[in-house]
């Protein structure tokens, strides 16, 4: 009996990852005719800042013209069916929770994206800029600016990836409190903690500048104190 409900578990969850992987497929297909469209896109903070100094996007290997843009598109793909793909999860694992684990759930994943989402389009649109025009007002005139696709694409998904992660913070807190991990309380008291560990992380993480690390210590700190906002509004909640 139990190996007949773990057979059914297995095909069930074979089902959900077809269905993942044909919404991705599908999407993919659909945006490869506008690979480079999409790259010109990304790379356009870069051009627009340094549009005067007749900057130049260079392809240092020979498969590069086809291959960046390509290996952008993919990610595209993949991060605009991850609502269905997360869908598709929660239609595996729901059977098996409560109301208030399904309620739990939701809340956390529909979140996770959006905040993900937003740090990508707070870096894009705030913090490519900004770095770029500082670079720009601080090199030497005699320097002509000429980047490698390659390498403009990972220093932009770094970034996109470590702001996408850091606009994380509210659900953790949220979650540190929610599952009484840490009290709401005590993590309060930390405020003056968590405000140098901010300084420190984004002193890590991002570019060897102090204009790029306040820019994500600031909006870390801010989200550490929504996530703190969360928490007490579910707490309110419960005790009602």
């Amino acid at each position: 009996m139990q190996q007949q409900h773990f057979i059914e578990h297995l095909i069930e969850l074979r089902k959900r990852v077809i269905y993942s992987l044909i919404g991705l497929i599908t999407v993919l297909v659909i945006l490869f005719p506008f690979s480079n469209s999409i790259y010109q896109v990304l790379a356009r903070p870069l051009m627009k800042t340094f549009a005067s100094n007749s900057q130049h996007l260079v392809a240092i290997d020979v498969i590069s013209p086809f291959f960046i843009p390509m290996k952008l598109t993919a990610l595209l793909a993949f991060i605009l069916t991850l609502p269905h793909s997360l869908f598709q999860l929660w239609q595996f694992i729901a059977p098996a929770l409560y109301r208030n684990e399904r309620k739990l759930f939701s809340f956390v994943t529909i979140s996770s994206f959006i905040l993900f989402i937003s740090g990508i389009l707070f870096c894009y649109y705030l913090v490519l800029p900004t770095i770029f025009h500082f670079i720009n007002n601080f090199k030497s005139s005699d320097i002509t600016m000429m980047t490698d696709i390659s390498h403009y694409l990972n220093f932009v998904l770094s970034l996109f990836f470590i702001f996408g992660l850091a606009f994380e913070t509210p659900i953790i807190v949220f979650l540190l409190i929610n599952l009484k991990i840490i009290s709401l309380e005590n993590i309060q008291k930390l405020r003056s903690y968590i405000l140098v560990a901010c300084f420190i992380v984004a002193a890590i993480v991002t570019p060897p500048d102090i204009l790029s690390q306040t820019m994500l210590a600031i909006p870390l700190y801010l989200l550490y104190e929504l996530g703190i906002i969360l928490a007490k509004f579910f707490l309110i909640n419960k005790q009602e």
